[in-house]
């Protein structure tokens, strides 16, 4: 799929953007080759490929998920102008 200058101009007024004529050459340039590449790639018979998270096979080594601190919520909140019911109270800043 290719773009004629005409269908470069469009994208580039609904994107606002203000090109010369050697721009919206070089830009018309820029997308077939961008458009080629994707059609290459769907050409591509990918049938039998398990699709993949990560481009190499490795497992994420994560700790075990333990408290390590104490609870201090009471004496954060004992500083704080308003609590109620262990939550924070602030004034509404959204009507």
């Amino acid at each position: 799929m290719s773009l004629s200058i005409t269908d470069v101009e469009k994208v580039a007024r609904l994107a606002r953007l203000a090109m010369t004529a050697e721009e919206t050459q070089a830009a018309q340039t820029q997308f077939s080759d961008i458009f080629g590449l994707i059609a290459e790639m769907r050409a591509v018979d990918t049938s039998g490929v398990e699709p993949m998270s990560h481009s190499q096979s490795l497992s994420q080594r994560l700790r075990e998920d333990v408290v390590t601190e104490p609870n201090q919520r009471e004496a954060f909140q004992a500083i704080a102008p308003q609590t109620e019911a262990g939550l924070y109270l602030v004034p509404q800043v959204i009507e």
